[in-house]
């Protein structure tokens, strides 16, 4: 990586992407989302454990499942978009360290202590939800990510007496599709270097 990108993927990746709240009626196919995760499973975490779980919720079936989850705003929306994510996170991830950081497979126990499980599961978690945002992106998909829903209700909906996903614990969603820019709110105000930054 030698040269920055140019000016229309940043523009596409960051300037003059939004989160969407409205959604085209075009569908989206499941290669599509496929080749998303290919893409941001590149993203780099602590000792490459890749906490993160995605699940890709797009039947109807699927959809009817999460709605007793949203919150009266995000309702709406959801149900409307061609996919919604749920980003989770495998609380049980360090069993994949040995597989995943095979120089050093004895690095699962950095991460056994609920302590460092908690830690080092949600903050490289949630770095991989991002990673799959910009991925979505760099594809020619909006996102539409979200806080408000009951995560409890979410992983007893997803997860729970599936002994392959019931260690998993919902982060946060986001809407896939191409967005309707027509339901977008104005731009919001983001922090100058001045704020937000310091050079020491």
């Amino acid at each position: 990586m030698t040269s920055p990108l140019p000016d229309a993927a940043l523009d596409v990746l960051f300037r003059q992407a939004r989160s969407h709240n409205g959604w085209k009626p075009d569908a989206v196919p499941e290669t599509l989302i496929r080749a998303v995760y290919e893409l941001a499973k590149w993203g780099p975490t602590s000792a490459n454990c890749s906490p993160a779980r995605f699940v890709f919720v797009g039947s109807p079936e699927g959809k009817e499942r999460l709605r007793p989850a949203l919150s009266a705003g995000n309702l709406e929306k959801t149900m409307a978009a061609p996919w919604t994510v749920i980003i989770a996170t495998d609380m049980k991830f360090y069993d994949q360290v040995p597989r995943l950081f095979p120089h050093n497979p004895g690095a699962r126990e950095w991460f056994t202590a609920p302590a460092a499980t908690l830690d080092a599961g949600h903050r490289n978690g949630t770095l991989q939800g991002g990673y799959l945002m910009l991925a979505a992106r760099a594809l020619g998909l909006d996102v539409g990510p979200m806080s408000g829903f009951d995560r409890k209700a979410v992983d007893a909906a997803f997860f729970a007496g599936n002994p392959e996903t019931e260690a998993w614990e919902s982060n946060f969603l986001c809407n896939l599709g191409f967005g309707d820019p027509a339901k977008l709110h104005a731009r919001l105000p983001r922090l100058d270097f001045e704020t937000a930054c310091r050079v020491v």
